[in-house]
Order: C-alpha cells, then structure tokens, then sequence
C-alpha cells in the first residue's frame, strides 16, 4: 500500500474565515520565478527565539510576553529580515521584513501553524490548522480548506515563484494547490509511499512551482522542481537527536536544510552548514526555519 501525495487544486472556497489583501490589485502578474538569496538560514523557536547563520540578526521576540506560542517564520527576498508568527495569529517583523497586519486578537477556529512572504516582500499569507487563509499587503487571497473535511492538520504553507497561488500541507502528505500553484496539465495525484508524519513545504528557488516537502524524520521529496536539478533524497542516515520540524530550499544547485526541535540542522545537495543551535541550552523547541 502507497500513500497518494494528492495536489488538489481548487479554485476560490466561499467559506471559512477570509481576511482580504489590503492591495489586491498590487500582486504579482506574469511569470516570475524568486531570486536565489546567499546562503543563510533562520531558525524561530516556540519562544520567540531567533538564531541566524549566515544572515544577520535583527531581533526575536524571545523578550517579550507572547499571548500563544511562536509557529512559523518566513525570511524577507533580500534576506535582510523575517517574520515570526504565533498560534494567536500575531506577527512580528524584524530586519527589512514590514509588518502589514495579523489575526492577533481575532477570534480563530483554529490556531495558526504558518507564514509564507510575497515574492516581493509586500506580504504574507498565514495559515491555520484547519486549513484557513488569511491574507496582508500585496498577498492575494485564493482560498482555504477551511469548512472542508480535510483528513490531517494543515502543517505548513509555501506560495509559488510568482506569488499568485500557494500549496497547503497537512501531516498527512497533502499538498493542496490553490491559485496558480497547479502546473496546468499535472497529474492529480503523485504517489508518494511514505507512511509518516510531514512537517514542512518550501519553494525552491528558480523554480515557478517547485517544492521540497518534509517528514519528521528526515525524508524530503521534491515536484515540479527538474529545473533546479531535484530529485527525492533522504537524510534518514543521519542519527538525529530530535524529530525534523521544518525545510527551505535556497541554492542555485536545489540545496536545502533541514532543521530540528533541538536545534540541529542538517544540509542536503551541498547545502552549506552555517551552523545550529543545537549545542546550545534552548528555552523552547525550534518549530521552523527560513533561508
């Protein structure tokens, strides 16, 4: 028996929370594929935490009295910046990263697990466990799952290279494609026999809709991506201390990093290691990473 790692593609949903861009009419148009960053990474931990290896440090939110816990964090284009967001819906913005709202103090259906940036940095999307969408600045708005019946929790989000679509995973291997974020003629379903839990999504540069995703142990499968190079990989062989939490994808050759709840951080396709954090004593568990 396989899994089935089902792109589902749908249209606009017309029910579940919407929170509308606040300039629809500025979002990207035409094809546009994200520039490939300098290596570096951000990790975020549940605290607020932020650790940065080969990208400058612009702040956390470590200091301050969260309402709900850190979940996801997203890296600005020029890489100068990120965004953390919390399960509450609120969000925080460091560096060049712009803050253009959240769901802070709005009553939700269900906590927020993600963030993913515009391609021009004028926005975000954030992503509930139910599958709802919520969108700020430039980011469109193409729909949820909230009110479907969706058979795991949505676990991450990743936008495509031109910022008009974005992919939805659950823990169950998933990826719901919403916008453009479904290559036209690709097949419905691509098998995927992996039996285990997912924990993240990431687009890979160069690409328009390309995307690594990621199990808790370790496992990364790739689609849409042979532009960049990317084949499925596995770093099951590593001996890993924590389970994986999170992916990003940033070089020009489809390297990409893995990140732990301890901190650890493990390369894949000559990514460059910069460093982890997991020699260090952490107040909280990481829960994502950004390049």
């Amino acid at each position: 028996m396989v899994r089935l790692l089902r792109f589902v593609s749908l249209v606009v949903v017309a029910f579940g929370l919407v929170a509308p861009s606040a300039a629809p009419a500025s979002a990207a148009s035409g094809l546009r594929v994200l520039p490939i960053r300098p290596p570096g990474y951000v990790l975020a931990a549940a605290d607020g935490g932020v650790f940065a290896f080969g990208r400058g440090f612009h702040g956390s939110a470590a200091g301050l009295h969260l309402g709900a816990p850190i979940t996801g964090v997203a890296s600005t284009p020029d890489g100068d910046g990120y965004w953390l967001v919390a399960s509450d819906g609120g969000v925080f913005a460091f560096g060049s990263a712009r803050f253009f709202g959240s769901m802070g103090g709005i009553a939700l259906n269900a906590p927020i697990v993600g963030i993913a940036a515009t391609p021009g940095g004028a926005g975000y999307w954030l992503t509930a466990s139910d599958g709802g969408v919520f969108a700020f600045g430039d980011a469109r708005y193409f729909g949820s799952l909230s009110g479907l019946h969706i058979l795991a929790p949505v676990v991450g989000i990743a936008t495509t290279g031109d910022g008009n679509g974005y992919w939805l995973l659950t823990a169950g291997g998933e990826a719901f494609a919403l916008g453009d974020a479904l290559a036209p003629g690709a097949p419905p379903a691509l098998q995927a026999p992996l039996l285990r839990q997912y924990v993240g999504i990431a687009l890979i540069p160069r690409t328009t809709r390309g995307i690594a995703i990621a199990t808790f142990d370790g496992t990364t499968l790739t689609y849409d991506a042979d532009t960049a190079g990317c084949r499925p990989i596995s770093a099951i062989g590593v001996t890993m201390n924590a389970p994986v939490v999170g992916v990003a994808s940033g070089t020009a050759d489809c390297g990409q990093w893995l990140a732990a709840s301890d901190g650890g951080v493990f390369t894949l396709r000559g990514a460059p290691f910069l460093g982890s954090a997991a020699t260090l004593k952490l107040a909280a568990p990481i829960v994502g990473i950004a390049n």
